[in-house]
């Protein structure tokens, strides 16, 4: 027995109302328990421990999000590695000669359901010959995967650097000659 759409829309509504009213007790409770005793001292600008230099207001450089954005981007790509490698392993746990249960006839089970887990039918595990050119096929496969991967990888990486984004230029002050004013005669 299927939930009706009114009682599916009841619950949706509950959810909300649950959602909003915890928010707002949070906030509420948030601004009941704070101190409120301002001092100079509370309401200077923190900046990382140091001693805050110019106005607040000045413009933030937006390289500093261009650096965590292609972290982030390089990171994220980086964790697909890992299922590609799970997969190789089992694809090179197959094609391998050892075997990989202890007993002969946990061997011949443990290779259908290996081949199922990577996406063969299982009527590809006939003769370990079969079961070999599979496992080749499959490796095969899953590098030119991962190279392709890699590839783009690269090529946005390559990207990004020649456009200059990952060029950091430091702030260097002028020099008196540059300034236009001579040496000594400030």
């Amino acid at each position: 027995m299927s939930p009706s759409p009114t009682l599916i829309a009841a619950y949706l509504a509950l959810f909300v109302v649950v959602g909003f009213a915890t928010i707002f007790v949070a906030l509420l409770l948030g601004w009941f328990l704070r101190a409120r005793n301002r001092t100079p001292e509370k309401l200077e600008v923190y900046e990382c421990g140091e001693p805050p230099v110019g106005s607040a207001r000045v413009q933030f450089d937006l390289r500093f999000y261009v650096v965590a954005l292609l972290f982030i981007v390089f990171d994220v790509e980086v964790a697909f590695f890992f299922p590609w490698a799970t997969v190789f392993g089992k694809v090179t746990q197959l094609r391998s000669a050892e075997p990989i249960v202890a007993s002969a006839e946990a061997e011949l089970e443990a290779v259908p359901l290996k081949m199922t887990e990577l996406g063969v039918p299982a009527a590809a595990a006939g003769s370990p010959s079969d079961v070999s050119e599979t496992a080749d096929r499959l490796t095969l496969a899953a590098m030119v995967d991962i190279a392709v991967f890699f590839a783009v990888l690269m090529v946005g990486f390559a990207y990004v650097w020649y456009r200059g984004d990952l060029d950091w230029v430091r702030a260097v002050r002028p020099s008196p000659a540059q300034r236009g004013s001579p040496v000594g005669t400030d």
